[in-house]
């Protein structure tokens, strides 16, 4: 089949979309706004996008539903930190908790029963119980095209500045991905969990 996305005419129940862009890393995002009170939410639309140095971007997308920017938007421009969590599958219906739309002021750590960690290098905590936290700087928040004009789309851009690693995971100096058992989006309700690896060496 074929679709145009600017019309929509898959002729399907649902949008395909992300069905096909799969799987999607989790960033679980975790930031606190300016009179004190944290917020954390999980993100399909995150990646890695550098290297040297080390940064990732998470796109909250569509309005808080008390209006204005989600919290996580909201929070990362009021302060210009960030952190990412792992999402890994121990703590899966937790991070589903911390996806509930809940009004302002509302600590999704506390909903969802979660861990609150003081960080290093930024003031947003971090997740205990997640195995990973990039602790991270906002490079940049930059609006994105939209289609909809009741629905805006941002991607957040932060510059990570320091790494938490929970010593169980390093196994021969490297980090397993089988031992974090990260989870990630696919389409539709669909989520999935990486407890197997397979290496194929680059070519020269």
């Amino acid at each position: 089949m074929f679709y145009r996305c600017d019309v929509n005419d898959h002729g399907l129940p649902y949008n395909p979309f992300k069905a096909c862009v799969i799987p999607r890393p989790i960033g679980w995002i975790s930031t606190v706004s300016v009179g004190g009170v944290p917020n954390l939410s999980p993100f399909s639309f995150f990646n890695a996008i550098n290297e040297r140095p080390p940064m990732v971007m998470y796109c909250p997308n569509g309005e808080h539903r008390d209006g204005g920017e989600k919290d996580s938007v909201k929070n990362a421009r009021d302060t210009g930190e960030f952190v990412v969590n792992l999402a890994s599958y121990d703590q899966r219906d937790a991070m589903n908790t911390s996806a509930a739309s809940v009004p302002r002021g509302v600590d999704e750590f506390e909903l969802a029963g979660l861990t609150k960690e003081a960080s290093t290098l930024v003031r947003a905590p971090r997740l205990k119980e997640s195995p990973v936290n990039l602790e991270c700087a906002v490079v940049d928040i930059l609006e994105l095209p939209t289609s909809d004009d009741k629905r805006s789309g941002r991607m957040v851009l932060g510059r990570v500045l320091g790494i938490h690693i929970r010593d169980e995971v390093i196994v021969d100096g490297m980090v397993r991905a089988e031992l974090l058992r990260p989870l990630s989006r696919l389409g539709y309700m669909d989520y999935a969990v990486t407890d197997s690896v397979f290496q194929l060496e680059r070519p020269k």
